[in-house]
């Protein structure tokens, strides 16, 4: 894939939610500047405390400092906002931590020019990414009810990787799920509930690049065990479907 003829257009914005990833965001960086030379990038410093703002800073790219750690929804709420009040039409979600390919960035792009959200999924029929036990049911589970919701197959919910389109970055920067997995669960429920078209297209994840992982292999079963109650609490909750002046950020 050629970084030049591939890269997606100026107008779309990476944004990298980091929780004390100093060490892991310059090779990070360093692969999207190659790989895809004309995006914007916005690291939002998620209350980290080893200097992850200034290693951002250092390098060249935009950043947000949140007082505190919100977690991965209020960081891409504050990503969304800044993204639609810079113009910014459309924004891919990378990890910080060297997990997804940027190289992938394009295609998922690619795709928004059909659908309002697009997920980077790992169980899709690309790479060898496996996930056994309860955590692999849990996922199912999550993977079949939200295939019902969105009128279309899902197979990596829970995925970070994804990118909005102009519809979808509008409702996120006002009404982005904050509350725990919400970021990942809810949104796609917020999506589909306000006729928001999701796809997902299928993509290779690798191991995290420096650092150290935030979840054990028991955390990722309680967390997945969580994102089912997650759903369950979002599909109850009654919500208005959202006007496009409502979404709109002042």
């Amino acid at each position: 894939m050629s970084a030049v003829s591939d890269a997606p257009e100026p107008r779309v914005l990476v944004v990298l939610p980091a929780w004390n990833e100093s060490e892991s965001l310059p090779g990070v960086l360093a692969e999207i500047r190659e790989h895809l030379p004309g995006v914007g990038v916005l690291v939002v410093d998620d209350g980290s405390h080893d200097g992850t703002a200034a290693v951002a800073r250092s390098l060249g790219v935009d950043v947000l400092e949140l007082p505190f750690n919100l977690g991965v929804g209020g960081a891409m709420r504050a990503g969304f906002r800044y993204a639609l009040e810079q113009g910014y039409p459309m924004v891919v979600q990378v990890d910080a931590d060297g997990q997804h390919d940027p190289r992938d960035v394009p295609r998922i792009v690619e795709r928004l020019a059909h659908s309002d959200v697009v997920i980077g999924a790992r169980f899709a029929g690309t790479g060898s990414y496996e996930a056994r036990g309860p955590r692999r049911w849990a996922m199912n589970v999550l993977a079949g009810v939200l295939s019902r919701v969105a009128s279309t197959r899902l197979t990596d919910t829970t995925s970070g990787f994804r990118g909005a389109g102009p519809r979808a970055v509008e409702l996120f920067a006002r009404h982005y799920p904050a509350e725990y997995l919400g970021d990942t669960v809810e949104s796609l429920v917020l999506a589909s509930r306000n006729g928001l078209r999701i796809e997902q297209i299928g993509v290779s994840m690798r191991e995290r690049s420096a650092g150290r992982p935030s979840q054990s292999p028991l955390k990722a079963s309680v967390y997945l065990a969580r994102a089912c109650l997650a759903l369950v609490i979002s599909l109850v909750r009654r919500r208005e479907r959202i006007t496009p002046q409502e979404a709109t950020v002042v």
